[in-house]
């Protein structure tokens, strides 16, 4: 029974030496085997991962690679685990860690960074120095956990403190999965100022990180909120996370002039860019007001134009954010303990991890309109009867 050295354990959470993992094989192809069950070293903890939410960047890693660094190149073939929204019970706890128990349930994010480079110690750890350079030498301090070393797809993992929400027991394994997803939405809106109430906002593309967005700037106090996107369905569950107006871009000829007349004939103050579209940024700085500022939460897979004149000329701000950096998640967490938004509205689907190749189709081809896509490790009768 799994029992290392200077890792405190419990009876009431035995520990297998060995779990399940799904682990990447060539593009495409994720392989079901046995691998050790990791073991935490000083300020960090095991996590017994009991749910785990597929996000489009997991898609990304599987199917091509990148932004997945595993021994300096690319994930394929190297008994590598993805997956990296997931929450969980904590199992055993490493060296000097006391600020999370064992038997707490707790939701992660992605990044601990190193903690020496200049970005961590200006809390900008999503942008650590050293990201993919310890090519597996986590003693180096970073970790991104499905990008750089091991993620969620499995039963266990080892998680750095920094990267720990505790959450309440009140809220469900699917919401907590969540809390990453709508910190991803925090972050966005945190580097565009923070102060948001009053402002007008645009969001552009209703996948989950722009649903979230629309909750989370109108729990900020933003005022109106637009979103733009194609699928009804997506634009419908926005208006019910608080979007004050949406615009189906495919029946509105202009989506920036439809925009503008939504906020009473200007452009408005910020706009949150995650449809990844090729034209988006062009979009996105002609829907924002001169001064305004845009985010991109998203990107496309080629180089795009962009109208740097249009950009100077009316003194507009480009952001660019990577995860969901500077503790956002903590506030996040905190919006949806107090229920001020409904993260669950993009939860479709759920499924057990030992069938997550069906998940993962899901979630690439939208089957059933799906939009979040969650596998857990132990399923109810009835969760199990929901997913076939």
């Amino acid at each position: 029974m799994y029992a290392p050295p200077g890792v405190k354990t419990s009876k009431d959470f035995p520990i297998p030496d060995t779990m399940k993992a799904w682990v990447l094989g060539n593009p495409g192809e994720l392989l079901l085997k046995d691998k050790p069950v990791p073991v935490p070293k000083r300020a960090e903890v095991l996590v017994r991962i009991d749910a785990v939410a597929i996000c489009a960047t997991d898609l990304e890693v599987i199917y091509h690679g990148p932004p997945a660094l595993i021994q300096g190149g690319m994930p394929h073939n190297k008994n590598f685990t993805p997956g990296h929204e997931y929450m969980g019970t904590v199992v055993a706890t490493g060296p000097g860690v006391d600020e999370f128990k064992i038997g707490q349930r707790i939701t992660v994010e992605i990044h601990a960074g190193c903690g020496q480079c200049k970005r961590c110690r200006q809390g900008m750890y999503t942008s650590c120095h050293n990201y993919g350079l310890n090519y597996g030498d986590v003693d180096k301090g970073h970790r991104a956990n499905g990008f750089t070393t091991d993620g969620g797809f499995c039963e266990y993992q080892v998680n750095h403190i920094n990267t720990l929400i505790a959450i309440e027991d009140d809220m469900s394994d699917e919401e907590a999965t969540l809390v990453v997803t709508a910190g991803t939405s925090m972050y966005g809106l945190t580097e565009l100022g923070g102060l948001v109430a009053g402002e007008s906002v645009a969001v552009t593309g209703p996948g989950p990180i722009g649903l979230l967005a629309v909750a989370v700037a109108k729990a900020l106090g933003a005022q109106p909120v637009i979103l733009t996107g194609t699928r009804d369905n997506r634009l419908k569950i926005g208006l019910e996370l608080g979007a004050d107006h949406v615009v189906n871009i495919r029946k509105e000829p202009d989506a920036v002039a439809a925009v503008h007349k939504l906020n009473g004939g200007k452009g408005v103050d910020y706009v949150i860019e995650c449809s990844a579209a090729p034209s988006a940024l062009n979009d996105a700085i002609r829907m924002v007001n001169r001064g305004g500022k845009v985010c991109l939460a998203a990107f496309p897979h080629d180089e795009a134009m962009v109208d740097i004149g249009h950009l100077a000329k009316n003194n507009i701000y480009v952001y660019g954010i990577r995860g969901e950096g500077r503790s956002a998640t903590h506030r996040a967490e905190a919006y949806m303990r107090q229920k001020r938004f409904d993260a669950t509205k993009i939860h479709t689907h759920t499924f057990p991890l030992e069938d997550l190749p069906t998940a993962i189709r899901y979630a690439k081809d939208r089957v059933e309109d799906a939009i979040k896509v969650v596998v857990k490790a132990k399923m109810s009768a009835a969760h199990k009867t929901a997913a076939e």
